[in-house]
């Protein structure tokens, strides 16, 4: 099976199938069966979480707000869980969502910062059931209180009334709907005067920037950005990159992502002893040599591709020979099934640190990301479980983690502030430049992980340094980069690290 084109690595492509709602909606179609989910849900219990090494005691909202077409009717039911600090007064509010498109929220929700956590195994697959959930000690809580956010047609969050799924499932049309349910949940819930703060995951760093404006221009500033596993640009895209002729970068910027797996796999000749180092020597040949080889295209030198071959060898484990077959570009999707062929292994997508078994051990690309099977089952069952027997929500609901359908039915097309809509390729960074030019003070945060063979961290940190803007700028964005995958979180040691440093940046960005 070969990814989709350009926008696979945008993607937050667990494993999961997209479910039938029957409860919810009729068979083939995103309308409720009834109207009875018109109207808004409200479930608050209460809690404690020890997070930041204090006793945080929390109301949690679960429910759903109503959005209204142009006519004024019901359109669209967005599911939500706020918690919010006992007594917290105007303490700065985060907005969380995941990607996809087509995903819910549940990752980051019981991952990385909601008040429980879903333990896992680190880098293999995670035994079946009975799964452990447990105080998370990174949640942010300690510093921020804490919106989730299920995107339309995921989750509980649904279609409804006279409300159609092509109104929502679009870059443009989707950016739109998150900024509605901001200004609503900052009236219902008397949040207009607190700092405010956006964190999107994958997909959700597209939407995140075109969210940022959206508000902007709904004259509502927020206090900072942040953004995890990001691809604002889905041009640089390490698995669309061998369908897009001449646009060589995208296979530079993913090589120190390439690196690193192999290095993690004992797989590069002669091993150093520090990832951070090894990095280091690989992003200068990356853009160096290696970029200047790819741009010669056919008026390379047979002597000097031979020699930037076994360069790449010394790099990735890759024989040389592979690298010349492969006219010195290896996709994502080829990369992650020949680093361990020898073992009849893939190396993970979303996190290079997993393996599985090859389903075509003579195949070219890799089937499936071993990740996504090897922790999904624990994510979402522990979910279904929570919501419904600690929030008391949903007991007669379907939860749908990820919908492939909506993914399918995706408008990728998005109008830039300039007015300009681009087929293909998604590109937001104008929309984040545009955001941070009129918002001078806003604070922007890039994590990522060094095995996310997704969405590379070196890619992001590129676009970042690329953004159309005055250079001044420059200095409100801040980096950190975690020895963990796509989900940073899913390591022990990085979610604490990025606790840290994310309410480290929440603390300094609204004084």
């Amino acid at each position: 099976m070969k990814y989709a084109p350009l926008m696979a690595a945008a993607l937050l492509a667990f494993a999961v199938p997209a479910l039938a709602d029957d409860a919810m909606a009729k068979p083939g179609t995103d309308k409720p069966a009834d109207d009875s989910n018109t109207k808004p849900t409200l479930s608050t219990t209460s809690g404690s979480v020890t997070a930041g090494g204090q006793k945080i005691n929390y109301k949690a909202n679960t429910g759903t707000l109503i959005l209204k077409n142009d006519k004024d009717e019901p359109a669209l039911s967005m599911f939500y869980v706020y918690y919010a600090k006992d007594g917290g007064g105007d303490r700065p509010i985060t907005f969380f969502f995941n990607g996809g498109p087509g995903s819910a929220t549940v990752w980051l929700h019981m991952g990385a910062f909601g008040p429980q956590r879903v333990r896992t195994a680190d880098d293999t697959h995670t035994p079946g059931a009975p799964y452990v959930l447990a105080n998370n000690d990174d949640s942010l809580l300690d510093v921020t209180d804490e919106v989730f956010i299920d995107a339309p047609g995921t989750g509980f969050s649904r279609i409804v009334g006279k409300g159609d799924g092509k109104d929502y499932y679009g870059v443009d049309q989707d950016g739109k709907a998150f900024t509605a349910f901001i200004q609503q949940f900052l009236s219902k819930y008397g949040r207009w005067n607190s700092p405010k703060y956006i964190f999107g995951e994958s997909y959700g760093t597209i939407r995140g920037p075109v969210l940022t404006l959206d508000l902007q221009n709904a004259s509502i500033d927020i206090n900072g950005l942040i953004l995890l596993s990001a691809i604002p640009n889905t041009e640089i895209s390490p698995d669309g990159d061998s369908l897009n002729p001449a646009i060589d970068v995208p296979f530079a910027l993913v090589l120190p992502t390439q690196a690193a797996v192999a290095w993690y796999h004992n797989r590069v000749p002669n091993k150093p002893a520090k990832l951070e180092d090894f990095l280091a020597q690989v992003e200068k040949f990356a853009m160096g040599d290696y970029l200047t080889a790819l741009n010669a295209g056919s008026t390379l030198d047979p002597a000097t591709k031979q020699k930037i071959a076994e360069q790449l060898h010394n790099y990735t484990g890759l024989s040389a020979d592979y690298w010349m077959k492969a006219n010195l570009r290896v996709s994502g999707g080829q990369f992650e099934h020949e680093l361990m062929r020898d073992s009849d292994q893939l190396a993970g997508r979303l996190d290079g640190r997993f393996s599985g078994y090859a389903l075509d051990p003579l195949g070219e690309q890799a089937e499936y990301d071993p990740q996504s099977s090897a922790i999904s089952s624990a994510y979402v069952s522990l979910f279904n479980d929570y919501v419904r027997k600690t929030l008391n929500y949903g007991q007669d609901m379907t939860y749908i983690p990820l919908s492939f359908d909506i993914n399918g039915k995706w408008d990728y097309k998005h109008t830039n502030p300039f007015g300009q809509a681009f087929p293909g390729a998604t590109n937001v960074l104008p929309d984040l430049a545009i955001a941070m030019g009129q918002n001078p003070t806003m604070k922007v945060m890039l994590n990522g992980g060094y095995y996310d063979l997704a969405t590379a961290f070196y890619a992001a940190q590129f676009q970042m340094q690329h953004l159309p803007m005055d250079d001044s700028l420059q200095k409100n964005i801040t980096y950190a980069w975690y020895p963990s995958g796509h989900m940073v979180y899913a390591n022990e040691a990085s979610a604490k690290a990025l606790h840290d440093n994310v309410a480290k940046f929440i603390e300094s960005s609204h004084k």
